[in-house]
């Protein structure tokens, strides 16, 4: 399956990897997906100290191109936005801007999924949601 120009560019460049300290005050974490579905996106974002708006996100990710892109557009995506901007953020945007094929519409909702986790990891909600498929 071919992938699209941006899939493999936010593949083969990736924005925003690594994390932040998980002490670090305004930051939330979200581990989402499952390692036996092949695919989890670990995303960290963090708030400016007036909680307006996200300084800056950054994401670790296993599995395939798609999740890989789909969880660094987020990543990248995400700074300057408010949490509402974050929440607002559709799997089908991601979908769109990355070009994804029906059969990698899992990603992006990954990704999804990963950016409601994390805003809700700032509210003292969970931080993580693992499928629980075998």
């Amino acid at each position: 399956m071919a992938y699209s120009q941006q899939v493999t560019d936010h593949f083969q460049n990736p924005r925003n990897c690594g994390s932040f300290d998980d002490a670090e005050p305004g930051v939330g974490t979200a581990m989402v997906g499952s390692p036996r579905a092949g695919e989890v996106i670990r995303l960290q974002i963090r708030v400016h100290p007036d909680g307006a708006r996200i300084e800056e996100a950054r994401f670790k990710a296993y599995g395939a191109a798609p999740a890989i892109a789909a969880a660094s557009f987020v990543a990248h995506w995400l700074g300057g936005k408010s949490l509402e901007q974050a929440l607002a953020l559709g799997h089908a945007d991601v979908a769109q801007a990355l070009g994804l094929q029906p059969s990698q519409l899992h990603s992006a909702i990954l990704a999804q999924e990963a950016v409601r986790a994390a805003v809700a990891a700032l509210a003292g909600g969970p931080a993580q949601k693992e499928d629980s498929k075998p």
